[in-house]
């Protein structure tokens, strides 16, 4: 049976064992995102002191979070009244293995059974801790090592051995809520990722002193130089040198110190090497793939060989018309722009299908009249093939693929519907009616963005009302029985939303991003709800959304390209950004001010 989250977790409190000087800080971070924290400590004063340190810092906290709310802080000293219904439990006890042995073993016990358990240990493996709890508790225990918030947000997570895999993508989601940055060893490894960086330079360092070749200041001064200063990666550095140098450098201190070859360079000769990968120099790649290149103040890495497909809908030219419209093809970076398209008719969706190397979009036409239209072509814009023609529907937006089953989803605006039909355009099914197409007064009833999710067999549109209303809504309805036909009343999942547009669904990670052009502070923005999270069948407690950036200038179309980690937004500005759903940073990829851009697919 795979893994779910656990049921309700945004309702349930998160409880931190252990209210010291990184147990109340730990707390703060959560408390910051909107979660209820219980901590225990047994000992009086460490609790009043967390109470007072959470007191005077969750506000500095809450700065670097996109909550809408504050959580609570609760502090107790018996335990089983502070683990009553916990989603999450992080023990931050003495370094002690005894005592975290069998803590987790009082836990086994006393949480429910889709509670996840973690450890804050730094210098113990979870799976040292796990002798006495039961099997199936084995596989929600892991470490979860956080560093020193809020001066370093790193938190490292690491299996037991049996840990559930997909918990790890859920908690990296949870953590990046709290303004942490999250990272995943891949296997279990003492020190983790970080300290064992630290403990390698730590010895260097040592034997430089030892040996009389330099003194503190001056390592000190070298190291601020070249790692801070010129913000030296290691893994980058060895790219740019070349990996054939690098090993040629490490054999000369294999010979000179006796040191063994195997995780050198025996490990670079058969994994890299022999296979031409010798670095940037190489086409081939090195460390990074090929197309990988680092950017930005804080070394993130982006992906660039990728391309992108935007939509320019044409009311930016320097001469605006109802055929100014173009699509556009570009590097993710923002280079190499080429026409593929041009006299396009208010474009406004996209998508492409990669196995047959054709594109799909619409276009809106004249908004309210009933000339919008839907098509294909090759990928360089050749063989165009009409699909719905002008007087079927009236304003289609948003548009979305099923490649398996080759149905093209799309909603209609002023139509006040969503549909599908074939890659040819047959069998045109309208899947919901919101309104009357003959009078559309009531925005409320718009149609606009559009993604599937043929794994959930479910599909997800949003209807944004007024502009710049705060009356979004996002709505569910089953693919293989969709409202119109079944007769089921169609769940809104989300209300209260600034103006959401465009939608996107991460199938491997269950999560739903979408765009919303709101107004500021929630609007202009890129947000996310894990899809598993939401009870189709209880709508009292609203789902808990998440705000991952901002500041967009009249956000529209969106596109995950989930093998770089990476989300690119277009807006009505003229710009594209990238968002690294992993480093949590926004950048501003391509701009052109004599551009409205609409759709976007990656490729």
């Amino acid at each position: 049976m795979s893994w779910t989250p656990p049921i309700k977790f945004m309702t349930r409190p998160v409880v931190v064992l252990g209210a010291g000087v990184l147990g109340r800080r730990i707390a703060c971070t959560w408390i910051s995102a909107g979660y209820d924290v219980n901590v225990r400590d047994p000992n009086e004063e460490q609790r009043s002191q967390c109470l007072q340190y959470v007191e005077q810092n969750r506000d500095m906290y809450a700065e670097r979070t996109s909550a809408r709310r504050m959580g609570e802080l609760r502090v107790f000293e018996d335990l089983e009244t502070a683990l009553i219904r916990p989603w999450l439990v992080i023990e931050a006890v003495p370094e002690v293995l005894k005592l975290k042995v069998a803590t987790f073993a009082t836990l086994d016990a006393l949480t429910p059974q889709d509670c996840i358990l973690c450890t804050n240990s730094s210098s113990y493996k979870s799976s040292q801790m796990i002798s006495e709890v039961s099997e199936p508790t084995k596989r929600r225990i892991l470490n979860m090592h956080y560093y020193m918030p809020p001066k370093a947000m790193v938190v490292e997570l690491m299996t037991d051995g049996f840990t559930e895999e997909a918990i790890f993508p859920f908690l990296v989601e949870r953590l990046k809520e709290t303004a942490a940055l999250p990272y995943v060893a891949r296997k279990e490894s003492s020190g983790f990722i970080f300290n064992r960086l630290w403990a390698a330079v730590k010895r260097e360092v040592l034997t430089i002193l030892s040996e009389g070749v330099s003194v503190p200041e001056e390592i000190d001064s070298i190291w601020d130089e070249v790692f801070l200063k010129a913000k030296g990666l290691p893994c980058k550095m060895m790219d740019d040198v070349g990996l054939d140098t690098v090993a040629f450098i490490e054999h000369h201190y294999i010979d000179e110190r006796g040191l063994s070859s195997k995780s050198t360079v025996d490990y670079l000769q058969a994994n890299y090497l022999e296979l031409g990968k010798l670095g940037t120099k190489s086409k081939a790649g090195g460390l990074y793939p090929p197309g990988y290149q680092v950017e930005g103040e804080n070394g993130a890495t982006s992906f660039s060989s990728s391309s992108l497909f935007v939509l320019d809908v044409g009311l930016s030219a320097k001469e605006p018309s109802n055929t100014t419209g173009a699509i556009l093809r570009l590097d993710t970076n923002g280079e190499n722009l080429k026409t593929v398209l041009s006299g396009q008719s208010m474009p406004d969706g996209i998508d492409i299908d990669r196995s047959l190397g054709r594109m799909f979009w619409t276009s809106m036409g004249m908004p309210g009249a009933q000339d919008g239209a839907v098509y294909s072509a090759n990928l360089d814009g050749t063989d165009v093939r009409t699909l719905l023609s002008s007087g079927i529907i009236n304003t289609p937006k948003q548009l979305c693929l099923d490649t398996q089953d080759q149905k093209v989803y799309f909603s209609d605006r002023e139509g006040c519907a969503v549909y599908r039909c074939n890659y040819d355009g047959s069998v045109l099914e309208a899947l919901v009616r919101t309104g009357s197409s003959e009078q559309p007064v009531n925005v409320m009833d718009w149609c606009v963005g559009i993604a599937i999710s043929p794994f959930r067999g479910k599909f997800y549109w949003t209807q944004k009302g007024p502009s710049k209303g705060g009356k979004g809504r996002i709505f569910c309805g089953d693919l293989a029985s969709p409202p119109l036909t079944s007769g089921r009343k169609p769940i809104c999942i989300i209300d209260g939303l600034p103006e959401p547009i465009d939608l996107g669904i991460d199938e491997a990670k269950g999560t739903l991003y979408w765009t919303d052009r709101g107004e500021i502070p929630f609007g202009n923005s890129l947000n996310s709800i894990l899809l598993d999270t939401i009870d189709m069948e209880d709508q009292s407690q609203p789902p808990k959304l998440q705000i991952l950036t901002r500041h967009f200038r009249e956000a529209i179309g969106l596109s995950l390209d989930t093998k770089s980690n990476h989300i690119f937004v277009s807006d009505l500005s003229g710009f594209i950004y990238s968002y690294n759903i992993t480093t949590g940073e926004k950048r501003s990829v391509f701009a052109d001010s004599h551009r409205a851009l609409t759709g976007i697919a990656v490729l």
